[in-house]
This record gives structure tokens, sequence and C-alpha cells, in this order.
């Protein structure tokens, strides 16, 4: 883990954007990200494999654990990447992957990320419905007593260790808007 001077600063935020490899590599090369993980969240079946969650039967996001240096990179930063790098209008598919498993799910861990989460999401649909693009379908939930299970290590940063592999993002198209 990445410190800081003064002392050791993480905090985490958990986002399902579609297929977790590509949100993984593009949260991974944020400046102020310390680590990720991508697995699964929001499901009903314990420790559950990707085979699984692939039937939509465990009701699992695939889903990046993302762990930051808020004093280097902000939680509303994190979040303004998460708008842009998937359709967040698009339910349970980004481009050519279909299922409940690639639905688009913010969970939040504590008050204020789930404020801004909202805020956040209100100030992208603003952007969005001027464009004439539908409503963000995007969940937010609170990550209290929800279990993030790892996925299987072939999974971890996958596009690092297949850099020409499948990237399935979609998106809007549509910037964030500077406020």
């Amino acid at each position: 883990m990445k410190t800081t001077n003064d002392e050791n600063l993480t905090a985490t935020a958990y986002f399902a954007t579609g297929c977790f490899w590509g949100a993984e590599r593009r949260f991974w090369n944020l400046p102020g990200v310390t680590s990720t993980r991508v697995g699964y969240m929001g499901g009903v079946t314990p420790n559950p494999s990707y085979e699984e969650v692939c039937t939509g039967r465990t009701h699992h996001a695939e889903m990046v654990e993302v762990n930051f240096n808020p004093t280097e990179i902000s939680y509303s930063h994190l979040l303004r990447e998460f708008w842009v790098m998937h359709d967040p209008t698009s339910l349970n598919q980004q481009g050519g992957d279909i299922g409940t498993q690639y639905r688009s799910s913010i969970f939040f861990t504590t008050a204020e990320q789930g404020r801004e989460a909202l805020d956040t999401r209100n100030a992208y649909q603003v952007a969005l419905t001027r464009e004439g693009i539908e409503e963000i379908v995007t969940e937010i939930l609170d990550a209290t007593g929800v279990t993030f299970y790892p996925a299987e290590e072939y999974h971890q940063r996958y596009l690092e260790k297949n850099p020409n592999g499948y990237d399935c993002h979609s998106s809007t198209g549509v910037a964030f808007p500077i406020s």
C-alpha cells in the first residue's frame, strides 16, 4: 500500500460497470489508487465462482474493489471516472455482455460516499438528459453487511496479463459536467 508522509490513508470503493476487466484497468491507472481487485458482490450465494455468477442465479455483479489514498484522489474523482467509463443507462448489459452480473452498481462504504454517489449521478443525469439520453439505472447501495468475494486469480489484473484481451465497455459518449 502507498502511504503519505503523515499517516497511512486508504479508503475503499466498490464499482460495477459490466465486465470487470476493463474497469479494473481504468481504475488501477489512476494516480492515487493504491490497489484494485475484481470480484463479486450483491448476490445471495456465498463464495460464488465465475461460472456460478454467469448463470445469473447468484445475483452477484462483477465488481471492482478500489483502494485509494483520499489525499491523492478523491472519491468524487473516482465517481466521475465511473460514470463515463460505461453506459449507466443500460440495464443488465454493457455492449455485448448481457446478464444481471453486468449491471451498473455502486456500493458505498460511508454515508458521505453515498451522498457523493447520488450527487454525481444527479449531475450526470442532467448532462445525459440534455443530450436526449435515457435515465441512469445504476444501483447505489450501502455496502454494510454485503460481502465482496474476490474473483479467481486468473481474473485479477487480467488485462495486465493479457494486454490485448477483451475490454467490453461501451459508454454514452457524454463527458461528466465540470462544475
